[in-house]
């Protein structure tokens, strides 16, 4: 079975203090380096995503958009 291209499938170990090593393939790819701050998001149906790091920063800019959806000053 093949996988699509860009599509990518790991499993981590959570330790006692319920920390996750990411993979190496991982952190290579997704260019994750020590000291990185990562965004977790979780939905009690859907899961835990660790979207990429352009994704911090889009969400705070939409977040703190001047133009709040429309609204008149």
């Amino acid at each position: 079975m093949t996988t699509p291209k860009g599509k990518y499938a790991w499993t981590a170990t959570v330790g006692e203090k319920g920390q996750i090593v990411i993979p190496k393939q991982a952190r290579d790819i997704f260019d994750i380096k020590p000291g990185d701050t990562l965004l977790i998001l979780g939905d009690e149906e859907r899961g835990i995503a660790i979207p990429n790091k352009g994704a911090f920063s889009e969400l705070f800019s939409a977040a703190f958009s001047e133009n709040k959806g429309g609204e008149e000053e």
